[in-house]
């Protein structure tokens, strides 16, 4: 198991929260990497995971077919990703949380409410999860698809390298 980030906080915090829940006999190493241009061989990989992070990176494509390189032929990737939820009693209660209450929730416990007026622009920008899934067959990905889940809020999209 690896666990790779582009931040190093992240990765700090990653280790901490390892430690902590006592896995230190389950070998996980953690690396600083940059998801664009990963420090792996090609197909090495069974499985690539990635959780609510996806949608930051610089270039989707690049980075799904940097995934795709390091997985082994078979091998899957599985994105988990907030999403806006579609129209309708659910979605603009939604909306309304994230743009009006989160940020100010957020911004009192953390100090700093700049990240929670982020987080919902990010996922309005993110692709609708039927769009993503097409954005992955297009990368090369078959058997793409994704399920929603949390009242339509996040998307676990998957995707398996051609054999």
């Amino acid at each position: 198991i690896i666990g790779a980030d582009f931040s190093h906080t992240m990765l700090m915090r990653a280790r901490e929260k390892n430690a902590a829940a006592g896995n230190g006999a389950r070998a996980v190493k953690f690396i600083e990497a940059d998801a664009l241009r990963l420090p792996f061989a090609d197909e090495t990989f069974d499985l690539v995971t990635t959780a609510f992070g996806f949608r930051n990176l610089a270039n989707y494509e690049a980075g799904l077919r940097e995934i795709l390189r390091v997985l082994k032929p078979g091998g899957a990737l599985a994105i988990l990703e907030f999403t806006e939820p579609a129209p309708g009693v659910i979605g603009d209660l939604y909306r309304f949380y994230c743009r009006n209450v989160l940020p100010v929730i957020g911004g009192a416990i953390s100090g700093d409410a700049a990240a929670y007026r982020y987080l919902p622009k990010s996922v309005a920008r993110f692709f609708r999860p039927e769009e993503f899934v097409e954005q992955l067959r297009q990368a090369g990905y078959e058997e793409s698809r994704y399920v929603l889940m949390t009242f339509g809020t996040v998307a676990l999209h998957v995707g398996v390298k051609k054999l």
